[in-house]
């Protein structure tokens, strides 16, 4: 059986050390795992499966014994690197946005469209957004059985889509503000203990930001269709981790009933049916975190439309989101020895 070096480029970042732990139990066979970050991480080491790994500096040269690069260094880093990495023999799936709308860059969740993982021309395949990876999990099946024409979706982003430093951020705000002092503002425009920011990235011409609009590209891209429509506002929320999405949706054919709805739902890969009303049972942030599942709950039918219904979905932002759909990206590719693509 073949066996794969695997570079974690921004090792020492929230998600670089969530990958670093989702290899350790992932299906492919691995050779080595090597750590790399900016030089300012140069004498640093990451643990792997209880052993001290040194940081190798990322840049040229530092590729050409790896067969796949995870990537979650920034879209800037990849823009750069990216292309050097795949220049020097390695398949690179990137978790920032510099690749995900490139037409010759497949953008993949393996649930819902692996075929796409095989042709990487550029020897790039992308990862999407956080949120738009939930999303899509959750609605696949009902996409493929009736055909969802409208998505108006409202997300509700834990502070780790941002990083380590806005979760210490939240964590000092609390602090400060159980003592009486006043809180500390860097990572957001304003405090975001206590508070709700409608505004994930930077405004676009259109009133909508960077992130909802990421969410609107995305989805037709995956779904390879770009008649469906979506209607997105991303709200950042005082969570540590886990995003949470109040998500509407019409769809072409009718809907079953909710029971039935269910069961397509709980038989859907990569999906948990968290949806017990009478029990006040649904899907919440603070116990889902570390967990793989894309759970669903609140499902009911929309009473001012046909064909309309309600969803509420939450994820781990740091691991299906993030590092785990890039390591389920590549035990897709290795296990259909797809590395080197088509």
């Amino acid at each position: 059986m073949k066996s794969y070096r695997i570079a974690v480029v921004g090792a020492t970042g929230a998600v670089g050390t969530e990958m670093l732990k989702t290899l350790e139990t992932s299906k492919i066979n691995i050779e080595a795992v090597i750590p790399m970050a900016s030089v300012r991480s140069a004498n640093k080491t990451v643990e792997f499966k209880g052993e001290k790994l040194p940081i190798r500096v990322a840049g040229e040269g530092a590729f050409k014994d790896i067969d796949i690069a995870l990537f979650s260094a920034g879209g800037g880093t990849s823009k750069m690197l990216a292309p050097i990495a795949a220049a020097e023999g390695a398949l690179v799936i990137d978790n920032s946005n510099a690749w995900r709308m490139d037409p010759e860059v497949p953008l993949v969740v393996p649930e819902v469209n692996p075929w796409a993982a095989k042709k990487h021309s550029k020897g790039i395949i992308a990862n999407p957004n956080c949120s738009t990876i939930q999303m899509v999990v959750a609605l696949k099946p009902l996409h493929s059985l009736f055909k969802i024409k409208r998505i108006v979706v409202s997300t509700y982003q834990s502070v780790s889509g941002t990083g380590q430093r806005a979760i210490e951020e939240l964590k000092n705000q609390v602090k400060a503000y159980a003592v009486g002092l006043p809180l500390p503002v860097q990572t957001y425009p304003y405090q975001i203990a206590f508070n709700c920011l409608p505004q994930i990235d930077v405004f676009e011409e259109n009133g909508y930001t960077k992130e909802e609009m990421k969410m609107f590209y995305e989805t037709r891209k995956i779904y390879e269709d770009d008649e469906i429509m979506v209607n997105a506002t991303a709200v950042r929320v005082p969570t540590l981790n886990c995003h949470s999405e109040s998500v509407n949706i019409e769809t072409v054919k009718p809907l079953p009933s909710v029971g039935e709805i269910r069961r397509i739902l709980a038989d859907a890969p990569g999906v948990k049916v968290l949806d017990e009303p009478a029990k006040q049972v649904y899907p919440m942030p603070y116990d889902k975190a570390g967990t793989d599942a894309v759970y669903v709950g609140r499902i009911r039918k929309d009473l001012t439309i046909d064909n309309g219904l309600n969803l509420w979905i939450v994820a781990d932002n740091l691991r299906k989101g993030a590092a785990l759909n890039a390591v389920q990206i590549a035990e897709l590719v290795t296990e259909k020895d797809w590395v080197k693509g088509v």
